[in-house]
C-alpha cells in the first residue's frame, strides 16, 4: 500500500509540473536573472533599464524596473501619464515641486508604493543601490521640468 501512495503521489506531482509548465500564450514569467538590463539614455544616464512586459515606447500597458546606484539624482521632471512606482529595492528620497528640497521629501523604503498623477513635478534620489518597478500605460515620458527664471 505505501509503494502505490508513493507512485500516486510521484504521478500527481509530475502531472502538477507538466501543468504548470505548459503556460497560456502571451504569459510572462522571469526570474531575476532573465531581465535583460540596459543602459539608460540621456536624461536618464546612469541608470539601467528593464522591460518586463509590453513596450515602454510604443503603446498599451507595460512594466519596466529602473536600477540607479546610490545618490542617483532623478531631476524635477513629470509624465504625461499617471506614473505608479514600486520601490523594490533600496529606497528613495521622494518629492514634490521644481526644486530639490530634502527636507521636504519622503522617504520610501523597500515595498513602498506611490502613484504621481499625470503632470505633476516630482523628483527623487536613490538610497542605496535602488531598484523601482514602473508600471502603467506607455509611451513611458520623462519630461524635465525647466528651470524658473
Amino acid at each position: 500500500m505505501k509503494l502505490f501512495a508513493f507512485v500516486l503521489t510521484a504521478a500527481v506531482m509530475g502531472w502538477a509540473l507538466v501543468a504548470s509548465a505548459a503556460m497560456p500564450s502571451g504569459t510572462v514569467v522571469l526570474a531575476p536573472s532573465d531581465m535583460h538590463w540596459t543602459a539608460a539614455p540621456p536624461p536618464a544616464k546612469g541608470q539601467w533599464l528593464a522591460t518586463l512586459s509590453g513596450d515602454p515606447n510604443g503603446s498599451g500597458e507595460a512594466v519596466s524596473r529602473v536600477k540607479m546606484p546610490d545618490g542617483f539624482i532623478n531631476k524635477p521632471h513629470y509624465h504625461s501619464h499617471p506614473e505608479y512606482i514600486t520601490v523594490m529595492q533600496g529606497s528613495l528620497l521622494f518629492g514634490f515641486g521644481d526644486v530639490i528640497d530634502k527636507s521636504k521629501a519622503q522617504r520610501l523604503p523597500a515595498g513602498s508604493f506611490i502613484m504621481v498623477p499625470t503632470g505633476v513635478h516630482h523628483w527623487s534620489i536613490a538610497q542605496g543601490e535602488t531598484i523601482e518597478q514602473i508600471n502603467g500605460l506607455a509611451p513611458f515620458t520623462n519630461i524635465p521640468v525647466k528651470k524658473a527664471m
